[in-house]
């Protein structure tokens, strides 16, 4: 039996067809469920698309005015709650569109003129990711605002620098938290220099292959404050590059706060008790009452999972698709928004946590003065006095293998024990065994030494207003 459509049923494109969608096919293939949240992004570039229609003489002024108004209206209807969204009209435009024309009659079927669902969709992405961008680069702005913050309020404070999670090196907590605004400094860098591939308009391209109606692409570009247009209609609305963009810089980002977030779990642990998180950001345990967990770092490490599997979402979307569209590209959306909301919420999270930061200065002393972090400095004191890197580094091993066996450290060896190793040693040496001296010594563009870390921090200061 044919199952045949009344006008009820009947979809915008719905000529071609004699029978109704099936329902469970309806329900599989429609987007509204997530798509709805471009709505703003869809009515602006709608609205953009009517006033070069009569900017041409495509449509009158009246006309576009008719279904500018139109579009206004449906727009409070969203935001007020008053607008039920069908599944029946499969997206965002169509529920836009359908409502447009309830609202205002026949012209408002004239506002898809010159225009296909394909470069809509591809406008309103980039019009939903370029706000985003730059949402979350404010965002990134905050969080490296409050890393110089907390170096230069803790430019003088020692810790212990590790390799393999080794004691390595003494170092500042300051120049710590200035390689965290480095990375995320890239990050951000990144995000700025994605937003000029997002910021270009793919409207005029229609379903693949450009419209036969006179438009005027640059004109609509300037309405959208779209920097360029694209070039080629077929790239136009296949491409998602930009996306996948996104997303991969989102990986990068989300792997600096993981790895951001190993430190801070280990560093609020029992074992090494080096800071302090607010209580606000740390949960209790139902069953040990002792207990204050991490749980915002940790659960930041977890979302960077979700949000690689995302990035490899999108290129598996992508990775077969022949030119132009394809309906594959309705699984763009839920990863790339989940990207958004999963970096946006990250950051400001981790803002907010580090903002009320305690760093326990005399654990940290005296970790950086276990594990002899000042070998490498005796060894540079020895190569000062005329003695071999190679022979220097047998001296400092011999000492250090010394100090294990008699369970004290290279500060508190005796000059004479120090010299059974090495004669050149002289009373000197002292300067450099020094946690203070050690950090000091590296004096250098890019090194430890706290006037270095306060110069560093000024230079950021000047990076975050570009």
């Amino acid at each position: 039996m044919t199952v045949t459509m009344s006008d009820q049923d009947k979809k915008p494109w719905g000529g071609r067809f004699t029978a109704a969608t099936n329902e469970f096919v309806e329900q599989y293939t429609a987007s509204i469920d997530f798509d709805k949240r471009l709505y703003l992004h869809d009515i602006a570039g709608s609205k953009a698309h009517a006033q070069m229609l009569a900017h041409v003489d495509v449509l009158t002024e009246t006309e576009a005015s008719e279904i500018i108004k139109g579009l206004e209206g449906i727009q409070l209807d969203i935001e007020r709650g008053d607008f039920a969204w069908s599944v029946s009209l499969e997206d965002v435009h169509m529920n836009i569109e359908a409502r447009l024309t309830d609202r205002i009659g026949a012209v408002g079927k004239k506002l898809h003129t010159g225009r296909s669902r394909n470069d809509q969709v591809a406008t309103d992405i980039r019009l939903f990711l370029r706000e985003e961008v730059d949402l979350l680069c404010d965002g990134l702005l905050s969080l490296q605002k409050v890393l110089v913050k907390l170096a230069e309020r803790e430019a003088d404070t020692i810790m212990p620098g590790f390799t393999h999670l080794q004691t390595a090196q003494p170092v500042t907590f300051g120049h710590h938290m200035m390689a965290w605004f480095e990375m995320i400094e890239r990050d951000r860098q990144r995000f700025v220099d994605a937003r000029k591939r997002i910021n270009v308009l793919p409207l005029g391209a229609a379903a693949l292959a450009g419209t036969s109606y006179p438009i005027d692409r640059a004109y609509t570009a300037n309405l959208l404050d779209f920097d360029a247009v694209a070039e080629n209609s077929l790239d136009a609305v296949s491409d998602r590059d930009f996306a996948i963009e996104y997303c991969a810089h989102g990986t990068l980002l989300m792997m600096h706060l993981s790895r951001f977030s190993e430190e801070l779990v280990l560093w609020s642990s029992a074992q090494f008790d080096f800071i302090d998180l607010g209580d606000s950001f740390c949960t209790g345990s139902s069953i040990m009452p002792q207990k204050k967990n991490p749980d915002v770092p940790e659960l930041v490490r977890g979302k960077s999972g979700r949000v690689y599997g995302n990035l490899i979402s999108l290129l598996t979307i992508m990775k077969s698709q022949p030119l132009a569209y394809n309906k594959d590209n309705q699984e763009d959306k839920e990863p790339l928004f989940d990207t958004v909301d999963t970096l946006l919420a990250s950051v400001r999270l981790y803002t907010d946590m580090l903002d009320g930061l305690q760093v326990k200065k005399d654990v940290m002393l005296e970790a950086a003065a276990r594990g002899f972090s000042t070998a490498t400095d005796l060894a540079d004191y020895l190569v000062r006095k005329g003695v071999a890197f190679r022979d220097a580094h047998e001296v400092v091993g011999l000492s250090v293998r010394f100090c294990i066996e008699n369970n004290k450290d290279l500060p508190d060896c005796t000059l004479d024990e120090l010299q059974q190793f090495s004669d050149v040693i002289d009373d000197d040496v002292y300067k450099v065994l020094t946690l203070e001296g050690s950090v000091a010594a590296r004096d250098h563009f890019g090194g430890t030494a706290p006037n270095q870390v306060r110069e560093a921090v000024e230079r950021a200061k000047g990076r975050m207003t570009k």
